[in-house]
């Protein structure tokens, strides 16, 4: 019982401190969240080089110079996931049906013709995932899915105040704070003899970091876009729980507090733009996201757990720098109605050796549809995307049949896609 008891709380450390994916990650890598604005999301975030609206505070801030006056935006982003997982029994589990909605808020002024400053707060990276309390099987060859994860919840929160400055009148630059909170629901089953055992973890924490932007007009309708995030290392502190079967486990799983931090990646965005006539705009971007710096995972707890007692757990992750590139286009109709459209390819983090069910990332396509109507000062978006996720196979063979206190693994294949509808309501004072 002893190795079974510490593999499964091993695994649920894991999925707490190393975090998964909001609704398997949306039209981002890792858990990245990037369904900042329905605009946006309507040109698949090809809108670095030039600017929607007040949104661009998160995708370059250095653009608020062209936006009049004072603009407001609010928004969200319904996230509907579906995901599926086959066992090498070929028995299927599908997770729960849930909707995500990542929230914007937006708000710039332009004090003269060389200043500008807004404060903007979203979700910059999340996870929702609930594969339900029984998932997994009752053998080996269905792999036991539950003792590693079965539902985790996570938000993040990023209060980002920034100022631009026009330099010359082609060249903007621009900076601004991240402050980033956090707060984290996770649970998992432990196998014992005498039955699953239940477990709960409940944190938070918060971290600072910075972000820069940088806006070119090249001439010939060219404008050339950049901006950056730095990583943000959060603190995290919380409390871990245990529904026991029976009470002669009680010493062994006493309930604890646990920390450990985790370093959210640095980020960096570039596009550029074509606007060939005032009706129509094209972009090409790129998006670079360094997850390298998630080597390892470093937990302590301040009660020791499991039989052998230990209070300290260090863990490989070795997740990979990523990359995506999108394209998009706008057409406006007339002064009051404008259609978009893009295209976003990327590339997921997550190396084979980690792959787990808490982090079932894989390379993504995105498809976007979208559109927009302006009456006076009021503007309101609405957009469509569809994820489609690149099929993920787990067969790393980590038990022997012939154990009942081996290591759960979930060996199987996972399927992902998303439909996502984004709606956002500005004004123009």
């Amino acid at each position: 019982m002893a190795r079974s008891v510490n593999v499964s709380f091993r695994n649920t450390l894991l999925l707490f401190f190393a975090l998964g994916s909001f609704a398997s990650s949306a039209h981002g890598s890792g858990y990245g969240v990037f369904t900042q604005g329905a605009s946006a999301l309507g040109q698949a975030d090809s809108v670095v080089a030039h600017t929607d609206g007040p949104s661009t505070l998160f995708f370059n801030p250095a653009l608020m110079n062209k936006l009049p006056g004072t603009q407001v935006e609010i928004g969200t982003t319904l996230l509907m996931p579906t995901r599926s997982y086959k066992d090498a029994n070929g028995s299927t589990t599908n997770t729960q049906d849930t909707v995500f909605t990542p929230s914007t808020f937006y708000l710039t002024h332009t004090f003269n013709d060389k200043i500008s400053a807004g404060l903007a707060v979203f979700n910059p990276f999340g996870l929702g995932t609930d594969w339900g309390g029984e998932w997994g099987g009752a053998t080996p060859a269905s792999g036991w899915g539950r003792y590693i994860a079965t539902k985790s919840e996570l938000t993040t929160w990023d209060i980002n105040p920034a100022v631009s400055y026009r330099i010359l009148p082609a060249l903007s630059i621009a900076a601004g704070l991240d402050i980033v909170l956090l707060d984290a629901t996770l649970e998992n089953k432990i196998y014992t003899p005498y039955g699953d055992i239940s477990q709960k973890f409940k944190g938070s924490g918060n971290g600072i970091g910075y972000n820069f932007g940088l806006s070119l007009d090249a001439g010939g309708g060219v404008t050339l876009g950049a901006s950056y995030r730095s990583q943000v290392q959060v603190d995290i502190n919380g409390d871990l729980n245990f529904g026991l079967p029976n009470p002669a486990l009680s010493p062994y799983f006493p309930h604890t507090s646990g920390s450990s931090s985790l370093t959210l990646p640095q980020q960096l965005f570039a596009g550029v733009a074509y606007q060939r006539t005032d009706a129509f705009s094209l972009e090409a971007g790129m998006r670079w996201e360094d997850w390298s710096s998630f080597k390892e995972l470093r937990i302590v707890t301040t009660q020791p757990i499991g039989p052998t007692g230990a209070t300290v757990f260090t863990y490989p992750r070795d997740w990979q720098s990523t990359y995506a590139f999108n394209l998009g286009g706008t057409y406006k109709v007339n002064e009051t109605f404008s259609i978009m459209a893009g295209y976003l390819h990327g590339w997921n983090p997550v190396p084979d050796n980690t792959f787990d069910p808490s982090i079932p990332d894989s390379d993504t396509n995105l498809y976007t549809l979208g559109g927009e109507a302006r009456y006076k000062g009021v503007t309101l978006a609405l957009s469509y995307g569809y994820q489609m996720q690149t099929t993920r196979y787990k067969s790393d063979n980590a038990y022997a049949p012939s154990q009942l206190n081996t290591p759960a693994n979930a060996n199987g294949t996972y399927k992902t896609d998303l439909h996502l509808v984004g709606l956002s309501l500005g004004y123009k004072f």
